[in-house]
């Protein structure tokens, strides 16, 4: 198997920027995954967001979800779960308002440092959108307005522990699904893995790698690039032992924020085969996907196709 794309940023500033570039373009239209070294997080940022999650999920989080296993009868159970995760998680909203504040249980330092990295992860998105934008051929700019709607993207974070599980065989720690949105950014455990993603027909290990961020690319992607490029199927495993740590960050249309191919990506061919992905409201598309988060993302697509052929023929069928 060849080997996962590690990407080392620092590079686009030196002669070796063609072959990065290359390398980036390859990863996500083979993959839909790549990890980046040299990102521009500092270490000790990286490090001190590790601890407090960490502390965090120890003195706040560990004991409610024991309860919850106990509660739900988990530990005993034979034969596979099909309808839940072995993960404990809460949500923070950064853009377009941020509602740390409101979160309950959290030290003002860990929301201080929360905010500094969210901060910093704003930025890689948006520089590796110009990135993406570069090797479509799409002026620079394009996919943040694509993502702009009328009051800026979506930017929140996913904290999430994966507890040791005595049934890893049965239960696991997040099912398998593409992510809805536009490019997510993961600061996972470099210790305990677990996350795969499915390639060629085989799930293969995303390789924990220190200081590394971890990025994959969400369906409005997809429909941008009118399939050039794909959201890829992914998973938790859940271990018999460690507890893995996953931050991730997801940089999203905003709720308003009309999506569809751009005219570039769509070639000739795809038009006259009617190959070419809806046009939707993003928020209309999350809505869907709530339901369907463990589907297979191409009924969504169709369904949204659906949508849109009424919309646009509706008026004329009624008149």
């Amino acid at each position: 198997m060849e080997n996962f794309p590690v990407i080392n940023l620092e590079k686009l500033n030196g002669e070796e920027r063609g072959t990065t570039m290359e390398k980036i373009k390859d990863a996500c239209e083979n993959w839909g995954f790549f990890e980046l070294v040299n990102h521009g997080l500092p270490h000790e940022l990286l490090d001190t967001v590790e601890r407090l999650a960490k502390e965090h999920y120890k003195k706040c989080m560990e004991q409610r979800f024991k309860e919850l296993v106990t509660a739900q009868g988990l530990e005993g159970v034979q034969t596979e779960v099909n309808d839940l995760d072995w993960e404990s998680t809460f949500h923070v909203r950064h853009l377009p308002q941020s509602n740390i504040s409101e979160i309950p249980d959290l030290e003002d330092e860990y929301r201080k440092v929360m905010k500094e990295f969210a901060l910093k992860l704003e930025k890689l998105a948006e520089e590796l959108l110009d990135l993406l934008c570069e090797n479509l051929g799409l002026e620079k700019g394009y996919l943040k307005k694509a993502f702009h709607g009328s009051k800026g993207p979506n930017f929140g974070t996913k904290v999430s522990n994966y507890p040791p599980c005595p049934k890893p065989d049965l239960i696991k720690g997040l099912r398998a699904h593409t992510d809805a949105g536009g490019i997510i950014l993961l600061f996972q455990d470099d210790k305990v893995s677990g996350l795969q993603l499915l390639k060629d027909g085989q799930w293969i290990d995303v390789p924990p790698m220190r200081h590394s961020i971890v990025i994959n690319l969400g369906d409005q992607l997809e429909v941008i690039t009118n399939g050039k490029y794909k959201s890829v199927l992914h998973r938790v495993i859940a271990q018999t032992n460690g507890n893995r740590m996953s931050i991730a960050s997801f940089y999203n249309p905003g709720g308003d924020a009309v999506i569809y191919p751009a005219t570039a990506l769509v070639e000739k061919e795809a038009e006259e085969k009617n190959n070419v992905y809806p046009k939707f409201v993003f928020e209309d598309y999350m809505k869907l996907y709530a339901g369907l988060k463990f589907q297979a993302k191409e009924p969504r697509f169709e369904a949204m196709k659906a949508v849109e052929s009424n919309v646009t023929v509706g008026p004329i069928a009624t008149a």
